[in-house]
């Protein structure tokens, strides 16, 4: 079985400039990068994201794919390979199987990819990323990017860190023993 990083994407990859369907909006947080070419030398790397503007009507399915390969394109560019992107197109209210917190995609993951679900990690800027993490048994680092500070005190379930931003995450993630 293998290790696996899963990634949020809005606000912890790139700059959460609300709905994000076209290349003209991604902004890489930075550090992310580095961030990302450290941790792919240990992990296979997953995006899990949820992307409510599809279900509301804000883009289209089509309009996020387009984007999504654009976005994973331009990674492979820095020589980041992303092994999938899960991406929950519901909105919360829809209450469906696969929208964060739901430990869904992990699993799928875990099914289709070998991970080992208690040697990953899970990092996010939202609580729901935290509460995922410890639903599926993996360990998790909450970001102050993003979201991350407004709803720090939102937090139900303790992350086993808590980073400034992705980079800072790689460093204690590869720093760690467990």
């Amino acid at each position: 079985m293998s290790r696996a990083i899963f990634l949020d994407r809005d606000g912890t990859i790139n700059e959460d400039v609300g709905f994000i369907w076209s290349a003209e909006k991604l902004v890489f947080i930075p550090g992310s990068i580095e961030a990302l070419r450290m941790l792919q030398k240990d992990y296979q790397l997953f995006i899990i994201t949820n992307q409510s503007g599809i279900g509301k009507g804000i883009f289209s399915e089509e309009d996020f794919l387009k984007f999504n390969n654009y976005f994973i394109n331009l990674l492979k560019t820095y020589d980041i390979h992303i092994r999938q992107v899960y991406y929950c197109p519901h909105t919360k209210e829809d209450r469906c199987k696969c929208y964060k917190p739901s430990p869904y995609f992990m699993f799928k993951a875990e099914e289709d990819y070998g991970v080992d679900l208690r040697e990953s990690w899970v990092i996010g800027d939202h609580p729901h990323d935290v509460e995922m993490a410890h639903r599926a048994g993996a360990h998790s680092v909450y970001l102050l990017t993003g979201h991350g500070a407004k709803h720090r005190k939102e937090i139900s379930v303790e992350p086993d860190f808590i980073a400034e931003d992705l980079y800072r995450a790689a460093v204690l993630i590869l720093s760690t023993n467990y």
